[in-house]
Protein backbone atom coordinates (compact mmCIF):
# COMPACT_ATOMS: atom_id res chain seq x y z
CA UNK A 1 0.00 0.00 0.00
CA UNK A 2 1.38 3.38 -0.62
CA UNK A 3 0.88 6.55 1.57
CA UNK A 4 0.77 9.84 0.47
CA UNK A 5 2.44 12.70 1.65
CA UNK A 6 2.22 16.76 0.89
CA UNK A 7 5.26 16.97 -1.05
CA UNK A 8 7.28 20.14 0.30
CA UNK A 9 8.74 20.49 -2.87
CA UNK A 10 5.61 19.87 -5.41
CA UNK A 11 3.01 22.00 -3.33
CA UNK A 12 0.93 19.00 -3.63
CA UNK A 13 0.05 15.53 -2.24
CA UNK A 14 1.71 12.93 -3.92
CA UNK A 15 2.88 9.20 -3.52
CA UNK A 16 5.63 9.08 -0.74
CA UNK A 17 8.47 7.55 -0.09
CA UNK A 18 8.99 4.20 1.10
CA UNK A 19 12.01 4.37 3.65
CA UNK A 20 13.81 6.86 5.14
CA UNK A 21 16.47 8.36 2.13
CA UNK A 22 18.92 9.89 4.31
CA UNK A 23 20.02 9.40 8.06
CA UNK A 24 19.30 11.26 11.27
CA UNK A 25 16.20 14.45 11.79
CA UNK A 26 17.35 15.29 8.30
CA UNK A 27 15.99 12.14 6.76
CA UNK A 28 12.59 12.03 8.91
CA UNK A 29 12.17 15.18 8.00
CA UNK A 30 12.22 14.42 3.81
CA UNK A 31 10.16 10.72 4.53
CA UNK A 32 7.50 12.89 5.98
CA UNK A 33 7.62 15.83 3.52
CA UNK A 34 9.17 14.97 -0.10
CA UNK A 35 7.28 12.00 -2.16
CA UNK A 36 8.98 10.04 -4.41
CA UNK A 37 9.59 12.23 -7.52
CA UNK A 38 10.57 15.30 -5.83
CA UNK A 39 13.48 12.72 -4.64
CA UNK A 40 13.54 11.50 -7.69
CA UNK A 41 14.27 15.13 -8.90
CA UNK A 42 16.75 15.31 -6.37
CA UNK A 43 19.03 12.63 -7.31
CA UNK A 44 19.56 14.34 -11.20
CA UNK A 45 19.85 17.87 -9.32
CA UNK A 46 22.69 15.73 -6.64
CA UNK A 47 24.47 14.40 -9.21
CA UNK A 48 24.19 17.49 -11.33
CA UNK A 49 26.29 19.03 -8.43
CA UNK A 50 28.91 16.25 -7.86
CA UNK A 51 29.52 16.25 -11.71
CA UNK A 52 29.86 20.41 -11.79
CA UNK A 53 31.82 20.98 -8.43
CA UNK A 54 33.90 17.32 -8.93
CA UNK A 55 32.50 16.49 -5.55
CA UNK A 56 33.63 13.24 -3.82
CA UNK A 57 30.70 12.36 -1.59
CA UNK A 58 32.83 10.90 0.96
CA UNK A 59 34.69 14.14 2.04
CA UNK A 60 32.53 16.26 5.10
CA UNK A 61 32.85 18.69 3.08
CA UNK A 62 31.29 17.73 0.13
CA UNK A 63 28.96 15.95 2.08
CA UNK A 64 28.08 19.36 3.86
CA UNK A 65 27.46 20.97 0.73
CA UNK A 66 25.35 18.60 -0.33
CA UNK A 67 23.26 18.51 3.00
CA UNK A 68 23.16 21.95 2.98
CA UNK A 69 21.69 22.18 -1.22
CA UNK A 70 19.32 19.36 -0.29
CA UNK A 71 17.63 21.83 2.15
CA UNK A 72 17.58 24.39 -0.32
CA UNK A 73 16.02 21.89 -3.02
CA UNK A 74 13.52 20.95 -0.77
CA UNK A 75 12.57 23.27 1.71
CA UNK A 76 13.40 26.62 0.93
CA UNK A 77 13.43 26.80 -2.65
CA UNK A 78 17.15 28.29 -2.74
CA UNK A 79 18.92 25.37 -4.71
CA UNK A 80 20.53 26.86 -7.94
CA UNK A 81 22.36 25.31 -10.54
CA UNK A 82 26.00 26.17 -10.90
CA UNK A 83 27.41 29.52 -12.46
CA UNK A 84 27.42 28.41 -16.44
CA UNK A 85 25.92 25.13 -16.59
CA UNK A 86 24.57 23.92 -19.37
CA UNK A 87 21.92 20.92 -19.52
CA UNK A 88 22.89 18.28 -21.84
CA UNK A 89 20.83 17.62 -24.35
CA UNK A 90 18.01 15.19 -24.28
CA UNK A 91 18.43 12.85 -27.46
Amino acid sequence: MTRTVYCARLQKDAEGLERLPYPGELGKRLFENVSKQAWSEWLRHQTMLINEYRLTPVDPKARKFLEEEMEKFFFTGGAARPEGYVAPKEE
